[in-house]
Parts: structure tokens; C-alpha cells; sequence
């Protein structure tokens, strides 16, 4: 079982990392980050979806393997944050237009 908990949790990270692909670059020009490598984010972003989906997968095989076993209410704060780190990638991702305009409007 902490296989699979550990794969949601990989899958949740990575989908958030592959979420902030966007707007974490116009951030980090904001603090003065900035440079030439931030160009490797655009070739990251195009596989965000993929990645979202992957995670969601996961998620929900770690779900139903617990409710399986019966050890759902041991392992529900683990899915339950795994889960809520997923949520907040897709609403990034979602809104990704409205956030870069945001810190735009900030330089």
C-alpha cells in the first residue's frame, strides 16, 4: 500500500511542478531571476495535461487499492493531501492565463 501512496504523492508533486511551469518563470523574473534558461519551462509545459491525467490515475488507484484493504481511514490524510496537491495544479493550469497577467501587471 505505501507504494501506491507514494506513487499519488509523486504524481501530485510532478503535477504541480508541471503546473507552475508557467507562471513560476514570470515569478522568478519578478525577483530578478531571471534568464536564458527559463526557456526549458515552454518544452515542460506542453506535456501538463499528460502529466495532470497521470496523476489523477494514480490518485485514483491509491484511492480504490485503500477502500480495497480497508485501511482507508489509516491512509486518509495521505490521500487527501495528495489529492487537494492535484486539485491545485489543475486550477493553475486552468487559470495559468489569468496568473501570468497578474505578475505581469506586478513589474
Amino acid at each position: 500500500m505505501k507504494g501506491f501512496i507514494g506513487a499519488s504523492w509523486l504524481g501530485s508533486i510532478t503535477a504541480i511542478g508541471v503546473a507552475s511551469c508557467c507562471v513560476l518563470p514570470v515569478t522568478m523574473m519578478l525577483l530578478g531571476l531571471g534568464g536564458s534558461w527559463l526557456a526549458i519551462f515552454g518544452k515542460i509545459a506542453a506535456a501538463s495535461y499528460y502529466v495532470l491525467a497521470a496523476s489523477v490515475f494514480l490518485l485514483i488507484i491509491a484511492w480504490v487499492s485503500a477502500a480495497r484493504r480497508g485501511s482507508l481511514g489509516k491512509l486518509k490524510w495521505w490521500l487527501g493531501s495528495s489529492t487537494m496537491l492535484t486539485l491545485a495544479a489543475w486550477i493553475i493550469v486552468s487559470n495559468e492565463a489569468r496568473l501570468n497577467e497578474f505578475l505581469i501587471g506586478l513589474m
